[in-house]
């Protein structure tokens, strides 16, 4: 009697995380697309696949938007991958930025690193000004920067000026987050022109206490009057 072979087990479906990924891997390579192009090239149901879209939304990796294809025809809502969601891709910003500060160092000796950082930083002052109207507190305007260097990825917060607690002072502003580590750790220029730039906005003087870069969990900067 011929023996029947014992059926071959389904394969189970993929985790619910690394779909999430692929559908990021998706639009990495293919650019915007629809919920239905998406499904179709992961091999999922367009519920399924909107179920994800809509987890991977709320985490702000993805966005959308409203485009004609073509140029023409009928609006359709695509996804594409927001700012968040591209760095979740490797990136070699870090290495570039090392490689050029070498060069201007070589070339033009260790000042013209800061001269550049600190121009940088002037332009960066300037579009910090729009969010710092007359008129605010030393406090209130601490706050503030600490919103903007929370936006660019520094996860900023303030603490209360004395060690217990006590008010009536500047806050303690503290980086939690350096997103620019790498850069820092082999020019120091850059945290002494981000301090130029943070005495500058605030209009007081500020001291750096800690720094991420030298080991430290955070940078923490004491502001003075």
């Amino acid at each position: 009697m011929t023996a029947v072979p014992a059926p071959v087990p389904a394969s189970p479906p993929p985790a619910p995380e690394r779909t999430k990924q692929r559908l990021l891997e998706q639009l990495k390579r293919g650019g915007p697309q629809t919920v239905q192009d998406l499904a179709a090239g992961l091999g999922v149901s367009v519920p399924g696949a909107r179920r994800h879209l809509c987890d991977l939304q709320e985490q702000g990796l993805i966005e959308t938007r409203t485009e004609r294809p073509g140029g023409r025809g009928r609006p359709q809502h695509v996804f594409l991958l927001s700012d968040r969601g591209e760095a979740t891709f490797p990136k070699t910003y870090s290495t570039l930025c090392v490689d050029v500060l070498r060069h201007i160092q070589d070339l033009y000796g260790a000042g013209a690193v800061l001269q550049v950082l600190d121009a940088r930083s002037a332009e960066l002052a300037g579009r910090l000004a729009a969010e710092l109207p007359p008129g605010l507190t030393l406090a209130e305007r601490v706050e503030r920067v600490a919103a903007w260097l929370t936006r660019a990825g520094f996860d900023a917060v303030t603490e209360p000026a004395g060690e217990t607690g006590e008010t009536g002072g500047p806050p303690v502003l503290v980086k939690r987050n350096c997103p620019n580590l790498t850069v820092a750790r082999q020019y120091p220029q850059l945290c002494q022109s981000e301090l130029n730039l943070l005495a500058q906005v605030l209009g007081a003087g500020v001291v750096r206490e800690t720094r991420i870069a030298c080991g430290q969990g955070r940078c923490r900067y004491r502001i003075g009057p």
